[in-house]
């Protein structure tokens, strides 16, 4: 691709450095920008920066949220008894867009996969491990998508699980093999949710 413009062909590549995003549609992006007037391109540019420096993770589930505890961590409407693990916080998004769980969640920041170094010390086990010595959480449900890496993790969790008083549930596989959370439709979701099974059950 040919630019006539040094700068425009550095805002191209940064756009296309995002995922999804190739070089057409990067910049399509940037040609819509600098259409735009300096201030919406200056509300653009602020939020990108604002989201960067004052972004924060829960510091009881981690996830993304404004405040030190997100606001379902601090709801008293919400079962605290109840925490469903998931993979990031699109997956949060996802589930709380079926309207199908009252509970609590713990974001893991990803999923054990030797192939790409990434190993249960990469992510959030310990601390939900922490979570539960204080005896108050009765169900952990494992809301993790339905490929090799979920399967692997989800196995590893059960093992470490087994030393606390706890119920251990996996969403209904309703989603296929191979499927991630974020891209399931709201309703499947949710009936996978509000029909989920004891994990004992798929490794019995």
């Amino acid at each position: 691709m040919h630019f006539s413009s040094r700068l425009l062909e550095q805002a191209v590549d940064e756009f296309g450095r995002l995922p999804g995003i190739g070089k057409k549609t990067a910049l399509r992006l940037v040609l819509h920008l600098l259409k735009q007037s300096n201030s919406d391109v200056s509300r653009f540019t602020h939020s990108i920066d604002q989201l960067k420096e004052q972004i924060r993770y829960c510091t009881t589930c981690f996830n993304i949220s404004d405040q030190e505890v997100c606001e379902i961590c601090t709801s008293v409407k919400r079962d605290h008894e109840t925490i469903c693990v998931v993979e990031d916080t699109r997956d949060v998004m996802a589930i709380e867009n079926t309207n199908q769980y009252q509970g609590v969640y713990h974001v893991l920041g990803g999923l054990i996969s030797p192939m790409d170094g990434v190993g249960p010390s990469d992510l959030k086990i310990d601390a939900l491990m922490e979570r539960l010595k204080n005896g108050t959480v009765r169900e952990i449900i494992l809301a993790l998508s339905a490929t090799m890496e979920g399967d692997t993790t989800i196995f590893y969790l059960y093992r470490k699980l087994k030393d606390f008083d706890v119920q251990v549930s996996t969403i209904a596989r309703g989603i296929a093999f191979g499927g991630e959370l974020e891209y399931v439709d709201e309703i499947t979701l949710g009936r996978s949710i509000a029909t989920r099974v004891p994990y004992e059950r798929n490794i019995g």
